[in-house]
């Protein structure tokens, strides 16, 4: 038997087509070719076309089944995972009514604020454990605010992932962890909040039924199936937002338990048995795939926006010629520090580490005389890096003290230049695992299929690649520059 999981990416959409038994990679694909692009009409303005993305799940499994290196007919159930807090909406045709508003976009801080305070503190701190800030609700009182005539056709509201799972099924559902990511779901009241749903003014029933996360989503639609080359019984299993999924893939299950990414965006996501929120709303927490009404599992989620996609904008930039494994050995030949030029990153819109304030993103000490693209790629990753350890010294706020990481090798993980700054400038190790979001999305549809005895059993089998550890000799000059670089943050901040 054979399992299929899909990722959908802001950059492209990969498919994993995996062995149940033995949970071994049979083959993986990505479509398209080339990075989708991200619209931004207006400044902080960051939309995706939800028709687009379903153009390009049916084109990348198709792909894969174009390899012809398994049977399309054996596979039995599907998973995705996808990129969290957007904004998908609907009309009674079920036919998309605008862009979706992306999980980079910033229009909504403003409106979420003000919720926050409307709904109160208190209770959207320990109900919520966040505040509405510029997640998908706040997104979608913009819409309702500014797009009066759209927001009257809307019938359905949704996270990307159960766009793509209403595709393939022609059901529409969604789960506490979605609506948990778009800052809809009660904690303690373990259904949608009225309170947020009231200060808005929505009606609850533009919210889609509402199932667990490890569950049958739906049938595959028969005229899909033919299309896209699987047999009629397919079934969605499974479905949760990238970075719970991630975090799933890699093991990431029980109480201190810590994933961490590092593709378009960053992330360190602790797993807590408890109710964890942050009092200042830097670092956010959601329902991990694993939450139940009896199970308290809370993600806890550091994230920055600003990382992979500037990588990707060096690159696009400043040597468009050059393969990222080129740029990364660039990088690896100049000194630790980049010679003294500081990269800040966070030019992707609001960074939730700074409660929702736009940094920017810029090169500092540049000198003609001494600086190359070397040093430009290097100093961008190592801004990358620090970020990511700036963040992990929030989460410390929060009650999550990382000293062990576990990552894909994977996406800026491949660079060693990147890897080796985190653990140094962090002080903590990072295990790489043979692992990605859509590999994971497909063991959770063994899980949600009941093909897997429980959570332990559905990642049992995921390969160790390697430990990178910090490197006392590197310690201290990293540590420097990581102070040069944070006293430059905090004069921004």
């Amino acid at each position: 038997m054979l399992l299929c999981g899909i990722d959908v990416g802001t950059s492209s959409i990969k498919v994993s087509v995996v062995d149940a038994a033995n949970q071994q990679l049979i083959y993986s694909t990505s479509y398209p070719e080339t990075e989708n692009e991200i619209s931004s009409p207006a400044p902080g303005f960051a939309e995706q076309e939800p028709e687009h993305w379903w153009h390009c799940v049916q084109q990348a499994i198709l792909k894969a089944n174009a390899s012809r290196t398994y049977d399309s007919k054996d596979i039995a159930a599907i998973g995705i995972s996808y990129q969290m807090h957007g904004l998908v909406v609907l009309d009674e045709q079920n036919q998309v009514v605008r862009p979706s508003i992306i999980w980079c976009d910033s229009r909504a801080v403003e409106l979420g604020q003000k919720a926050y305070l409307g709904i109160g503190e208190d209770y959207c701190q320990q109900n919520l454990l966040n505040s509405p800030g510029n997640f998908t609700a706040a997104k979608l009182a913009w819409v309702k605010d500014n797009e009066p005539q759209l927001y009257a056709r809307i019938k359905q509201v949704m996270l990307p992932g159960d766009f793509i799972a209403g595709r393939l099924t022609h059901q529409f559902t969604t789960t506490p962890s979605a609506l948990s990511e778009g800052i809809f779901w009660d904690f303690k009241a373990k259904k949608p909040s009225q309170p947020l749903l009231d200060y808005f003014g929505f009606d609850k029933s533009l919210l889609p039924p509402i199932q667990d996360v490890f569950t049958n989503h739906g049938t595959i639609d028969s005229k899909v199936a033919d299309t896209i080359g699987l047999n009629k019984q397919v079934q969605v299993t499974y479905k949760a937002g990238d970075q719970p999924n991630n975090a799933f893939s890699l093991g990431v299950l029980s109480p201190g338990d810590i994933a961490t990414t590092a593709g378009t965006s960053g992330v360190v996501y602790g797993v807590s048995s408890e109710l964890k929120y942050d009092s200042n709303n830097r670092v956010n927490s959601f329902a991990h795939v694993n939450h139940s009404s009896q199970q308290t599992r809370i993600g806890v989620l550091m994230c920055i926006n600003g990382t992979g996609i500037l990588n990707r904008w060096v690159r696009q930039t400043i040597c468009p010629e050059l393969s990222y494994q080129e740029m990364n050995h660039l990088a690896s030949e100049t000194a630790i520090g980049a010679k003294g030029l500081l990269c800040i990153p966070f030019g992707n819109g609001a960074e939730r580490i700074f409660q929702n304030r736009q940094i920017g993103a810029s090169f500092e000490n540049l000198d003609f005389n001494r600086h190359n693209r070397q040093e430009m790629i290097r100093s961008a990753q190592e801004g990358i890096a620090f970020s990511m350890a700036y963040g992990i010294e929030m989460l410390a706020d929060a009650g999550i003290q990382p000293s062990r990481l576990k990552a894909g090798f994977a996406n800026m993980y491949l660079s060693e230049v990147f890897s080796q700054t985190i653990v140094n400038a962090a002080g903590v190790s990072v295990d790489l695992l043979e692992s990605d979001g859509a590999f994971g999305a497909a063991l959770g549809a063994g899980l949600g299929l009941n093909f897997y005895q429980n959570e332990q059993e559905s990642v049992a089998k995921i390969k160790h690649i390697k430990t990178i550890n910090p490197i006392s000799s590197e310690i201290e000059v990293t540590k420097e520059a990581y102070l040069r670089w944070k006293e430059l943050v905090n004069k921004k901040v």
